[in-house]
């Protein structure tokens, strides 16, 4: 929860703001605001004070005690011009909280911790459980002094400019090992241990079987990143503690999913109780992975509990990241954050150019020219495998006419693939030339090197017929140059000569052009593949020269 504090009829308004905007989010505490803030610091994880630093900063003082535990707090001044981040600026989520708070309410994000300023993620906010020497080898990557990874597991980390060797290090491990000097440890969570429990197993019980597993094993507990078992054990009461007390999620899997799961120690007594012949071997081992720890027995006489443990290989993550049209303020927030994350960058060179400057320190770019769209697929999907945050840039919308179809066709389900939506072309034209889409349309690319003419001339004759708005994508290069003057024609058979069509070159960018013409007028001369063609329909009008299309047919009823 985050707690909002205001102290002014100015602060108020501001404060309202984001309790409007974050109804589920926020509590406005009412009433004098030492008391507020006392009371929001005991009770919210964050909270916004709309007052002066200074005054926040004596407020807060008296009341801190850990950085690990302390709540975020962001000051406002009044005039909802800049958003600070005064303490738990990563551990209390204040950094990104004053940057939510400065595009909701225009409001600058003042972000003073030394990782930030120069765009190196800080080594506890990589979502993982640290340990160690965080300050001193935080330190030593802000000085620019060699920083190793020590990656025992692998597992899809944001950028960071680590070195192959280095007095420091960050070791990447789920074993119980204690940190070194200059060293971080982190821990992914790697682990899930499989629990079967007879009906009112105590939770000591529970606990005892699946601590001395890991101890055994020498894993660390902080890796744990799921208990898993069957359903019928959902609500197990010794069950649901110990995940609770493990601060790990409890996941349950039927008794034929597990049955179906291939296991060195199957037993009867299971299959007869829940109906599989293993609940901790198999529910371990439902999604794949090394078994650490097989089957044992809790120490309790009969033993009432069993336990299993697999580590899963981290998975990569594969984010298609559509860059939109061209211009920066048409890129999405979700495309910069994922940007950010990613520590492989691959895309084609005039698109990487395009973005640079986003990327984080130690980001790795592959760059390539035009005409490898396979090949950067096939890279993309590859590093992913290698268990890297990737990132695969395109044009416009990454689905429509770029790297989404090709890397998903080459990606299979062992990796993570998240798809990031972008400004296509057709739209950022669409919004320049008027209205143009008011209606049903239809996207169609001219290129025939993929596709077949005979196969595109068939969807053009149909849209023609359905009387459907076209976009042209792709419309004519130094060596197409009769397909677009085809095109048209076809419509023509279906449309009056002064139908509208709209000309956009380079939509959303500096040096982009638009114009509105009509199918009898159209010079295809003047259109390369930096142009988009929108053609409309039989309802399509110029109005004040902007291309629109109604939403209905009525002005076809009506007198012109």
């Amino acid at each position: 929860m985050i707690g909002l504090i205001s102290a002014t009829a100015a602060g108020a308004a501001a404060r309202d703001r984001l309790a409007a905007a974050w109804p589920d989010r926020t509590r406005v505490y009412d009433g004098p605001v030492g008391d507020a803030v006392r009371r929001a610091f005991a009770e919210c994880e964050q909270f916004v004070c709309f007052l002066a630093t200074g005054a926040v900063v004596r407020l807060v003082a008296p009341l801190l005690s850990d950085k690990a535990s302390d709540p975020g707090v962001v000051c406002v001044d009044e005039a909802g011009r800049f958003a600070v981040p005064l303490v738990g600026g990563h551990a209390g989520g204040a950094n990104g909280l004053a940057l939510e708070v400065g595009e909701l309410l225009g409001a600058v994000p003042v972000v003073t911790t030394a990782t930030d300023a120069v765009g190196i993620p800080g080594l506890d906010t990589l979502g993982l459980p640290v340990e160690g020497d965080v300050a001193g080898v935080t330190r030593a990557l802000l000085d620019g002094e060699p920083v190793a990874l020590d990656a025992e597991v692998a597992w899809p980390l944001p950028p960071v400019p680590f070195a192959e060797r280095g007095a420091y290090t960050v070791r990447l491990t789920d074993r119980a090992v204690e940190a070194a000097d200059r060293e971080v440890l982190l821990r992914p969570p790697s682990l899930v241990v499989g629990v079967g429990a007879s009906r009112g197993a105590p939770v000591e019980e529970v606990l005892d079987v699946i601590e001395g597993a890991l101890r055994d094993a020498g894993l660390s507990p902080r890796s744990v990143a799921e208990l898993a078992t069957v359903e019928a054990k959902a609500d197990e009461p010794g069950i649901v503690e110990a995940a609770a007390r493990l601060g790990a999620p409890l996941v349950t899997y039927s008794a034929e999913e597990l049955a179906a799961v291939e296991v060195p120690n199957p037993s009867a007594a299971p299959l007869a109780a829940v109906g599989t012949p293993s609940v901790a071997e198999a529910a371990a081992l439902v999604g794949g992975g090394e078994l650490l720890v097989p089957k044992r027995k809790s120490a309790g006489v009969p033993a009432t509990a069993t336990c299993a443990v697999v580590r899963r290989p981290g998975r990569g993550r594969l984010a298609v990241v559509g860059l939109g049209p061209g211009a920066r303020d048409l890129l999405t927030p979700r495309a910069k954050s994922e940007l950010r994350r990613a520590s492989v960058l691959v895309g084609l060179d005039q698109y990487v150019d395009q973005i640079r400057d986003l990327l984080r320190p130690g980001t790795r770019i592959l760059e390539s020219g035009l005409g490898a769209e396979e090949e950067r697929a096939r890279t993309a999907v590859a590093e992913a495998r290698r268990g890297h945050a990737v990132a695969l840039i395109g044009s416009g919308d990454a689905g429509v006419y770029a790297m989404a179809s090709p890397a998903l066709a080459e990606a299979s389900d062992d990796i993570d693939v998240v798809g990031v939506p972008g400004v296509t072309a057709a739209l950022a034209a669409a919004a320049i030339l008027g209205a143009p889409l008011g209606h049903d349309h239809v996207s169609i690319s001219l290129s025939d090197l993929h596709t077949p003419w005979e196969v595109i001339e068939r969807r053009v004759r149909a849209a023609a017929e359905a009387d459907l708005v076209v976009t042209f994508y792709n419309p004519r290069s130094r060596g197409r140059d009769w397909q677009l003057p085809k095109a048209l024609a076809i419509l023509g058979e279906h449309r009056e000569p002064t139908t509208p069509v709209g000309v956009v070159r380079n939509a959303s960018r500096p040096d982009g052009t638009a114009r509105v013409s009509t199918l009898a007028l159209l010079d295809p001369a003047t259109v390369d593949m930096m142009t988009v063609v929108t053609v409309g329909n039989t309802a399509t009008r110029d109005i004040a020269g902007r291309m629109v299309t109604p939403r209905g047919y009525r002005w076809q009823e009506e007198p012109q």
